[in-house]
């Protein structure tokens, strides 16, 4: 028993920079494979800097080793990000200058290769990412290009000597800058990071990251500020294409002054969302709150961003493909790295998706169903507005797709009689309009996600619980399906619905003659002229209303364009072009169906065959 209490208190007497240190000896042993490692040291020393014998990155190395766009402007905010994650899981000891274990520690948190070390510290990854995003002065201090000599003395004197680290390079970490003391608030610590208590945990350390952590601010007192978060986004949406090993320099070519304005305006729409007219910045709650429900893989594109640092031009396979291959003490294995895809991440842009409302969708619906694999099913501006040849379009794919309409808000009374019938056809406005957001016109773009196949309803409703109803412009929010109610999705010359009830083929005596809306649905009507998207924040039907925005708003449009894209590659299309070629052949054979000399014993045939209908009505086809 003496013994236990020993070894408890040699834990807790053991330095945060032991901890630290030893940490990143585990990532390095058990995150990366031999030949990665290798890459990672020959990518980190061939271009670090060095001051009094410590060797480090500075935001300048960084930026252009991820060719960040100067254009974007958020190398800043990245180099901030990676600064706080050298220090994990100390707070204390942030902002870290960027030596080769704190960029060890910077790319096992942004590829999310830390699963083999913390078992249970996947979940916290996104507080994680607030924490480094966050600033806690007032001042919303910035980061530093190039620490101090003062604090590289400090470095060393804190290295006493002990030689190369596990991956080759003096120890990471040191105190933070003045700027960065925490504040002891003398609350009690109810804000212990996931993450960072599973690699303490990991270590037999938990009473040592709790010390460091009450002397941390808490994070409800910190926030992101609002510039740095839409510098943030708009290269969030530039990488989420991004495949692995594929430069970022490539895609950066395309930044013109049109696609930034453009990048920009999606970026408002996702910062919007958090509610910034509110607050000066972005706060935990909202965070935790909209990443979960509507942006669940935002971050998906910064892991293979910060996989470049396990591939170096500079080292020759080959060789070391010969070397292991005569004797060397242990194979690495070496790769190629993986091809380049060049088929364009659409085949074609719309009048609503482009390459970067792509991008946007990517944020709640899994890139790998997205890039390369949309198919433009129906486009309004070229197959025209209606039912029909929406019908045409869309019938016997069978896969999941995605419905997009952008409009212009209807001005409160009607503004000619297409507007007044529609109106008539809806129960009177009870719910004022939309947020506007940061946009100065009256745009607004909504979608579905339907996860089954398109077809005619009558009595039910089609859909299953990954049916997405969502909003782009001039807010993003996501609104996900519910089980009070399996209206999903509802489609008939009535029109398009989403979240509302089949609509009644005949009226019925008593009910009103409105169309029936959901309390959370969007419905476009049956010439495809006008929509109306409803949000009734007590909730109750389809879709879960927004857990953010708690009011009850209603949208009524007038719709300017429209497309439906199918989810699938070419499996999917050659499916629906044999449907489409049965259809054609059937069609065929109606029409050319010839009568014998006894024509009620040919009528009788065909009746019963299916091919024309009952008591003398030709069902289609023309008869001769």
């Amino acid at each position: 028993m003496g013994q236990g209490h020993s070894a408890e208190e040699g834990s807790r007497n053991v330095s945060t920079e032991q901890l630290s240190h030893e940490l990143a000896s585990r990532f390095a042993r058990k995150c990366f494979t031999p030949l990665e490692i290798t890459h990672f040291k020959d990518v980190f020393r061939s271009l670090a800097d060095d001051q009094d014998g410590i060797h480090y990155w500075k935001e300048e190395t960084l930026c252009r080793f991820l060719a960040i766009p100067d254009a974007l402007g958020p190398g800043p905010v990245v180099y901030q990000m990676a600064t706080y994650l050298g220090a994990f899981p100390f707070p204390s000891l942030a902002p870290s200058i960027l030596t080769i274990e704190a960029m060890l520690k910077v790319v096992v948190i942004m590829t999310e290769r830390y699963g083999k070390v913390l078992k249970r510290g996947r979940a916290d990854r996104n507080k994680l990412l607030f924490r480094s995003l966050a600033v806690f002065d007032r001042r919303m201090s910035s980061v530093y290009e190039k620490p101090s000599k003062e604090v590289l003395d400090t470095l060393n004197e804190q290295q006493g000597g002990e030689g190369e680290t596990a991956v080759g390079s003096p120890r990471t970490h040191i105190p933070g800058f003045s700027v960065d003391d925490a504040v002891n608030d003398g609350e009690e610590d109810e804000d212990d990071d996931e993450l960072a208590l599973a690699a303490l945990d990991s270590l037999d350390a938990i009473e040592v990251f709790k010390h460091d952590q009450r002397a941390d601010t808490k994070i409800h007192h910190a926030q992101i500020p609002i510039d740095n978060f839409r510098r943030l986004l708009m290269l969030l949406l530039v990488v989420a294409p991004l495949d692995a090993q594929e430069s970022l320099g490539k895609r950066a070519q395309s930044l013109t002054a049109a696609r930034i304005e453009r990048l920009r305006t999606v970026a408002d729409s996702i910062l919007w969302s958090f509610t910034p007219e509110q607050n000066t910045g972005i706060f935990y709650h909202p965070f935790n709150t909209i990443i979960a429900a509507s942006l669940p893989y935002i971050f998906d594109g910064l892991n293979p961003l910060f996989e470049h640092f396990l591939f170096s031009k500079d080292i020759d396979l080959s060789k070391r493909r010969d070397s292991a291959s005569t004797g060397a003490s242990h194979s690495l294995h070496p790769t190629k790295p993986p091809e380049i895809s060049s088929e364009p991440l659409i085949p074609r842009e719309g009048e609503i998706l482009d390459l970067d409302v792509l991008s946007q969708l990517s944020f709640f619906l899994k890139g790998s169903n997205l890039f390369r694999r949309l198919r433009p099913l129906y486009l309004g501006g070229d197959a025209g507005f209606s039912i029909g040849s929406l019908e045409q379009k869309v019938l016997n794919w069978r896969a999941p797709s995605i419905l997009l309409v952008a409009g212009t808000r209807l001005s409160p009374s009607p503004q000619s009689s297409s507007e007044r019938a529609f109106a008539e056809k809806l129960p009177p406005k009870r719910f004022q309009d939309g947020a506007s957001g940061n946009g100065t016109d009256s745009r607004v773009v909504f979608g579905a996600y339907l996860d089954a196949p398109w077809k005619q309803t009558y009595k039910e409703a089609i859909g299953g619980s990954d049916t997405l109803l969502f909003q782009l412009h001039p807010i993003h929010e996501v609104f996900r399906a519910s089980t009070l109610s399996r209206d999903y999705a509802t489609f008939s010359k009535s029109g398009v619905g989403f979240g509302s009830p089949p609509a009644r083929a005949k009226p019925v005596s008593g009910l009103s003659s409105h169309t029936m809306l959901g309390p959370v649905s969007l419905m476009l009507d049956e010439s495809l002229e006008f929509g109306v998207f409803t949000h009734d924040s007590t909730g109750g039907g389809s879709f879960y209303p927004s857990q953010t925005r708690k009011t009850d708003w209603q949208d009524r449009f007038e719709i300017e364009s429209l497309e439906v894209w199918g989810c699938g590659g070419d499996e999917e299309a050659a499916k629906q072009r044999a449907a489409w070629a049965f259809e054609e052949r059937e069609a065929e054979a109606r029409r050319t169906l010839k009568m014998g000399k006894d024509r009620d014993a040919d009528r009788a045939l065909l009746e019963m065959a299916g091919l024309i209908g009952g008591n003398g009505r030709d069902s289609g086809g023309s008869m001769g």
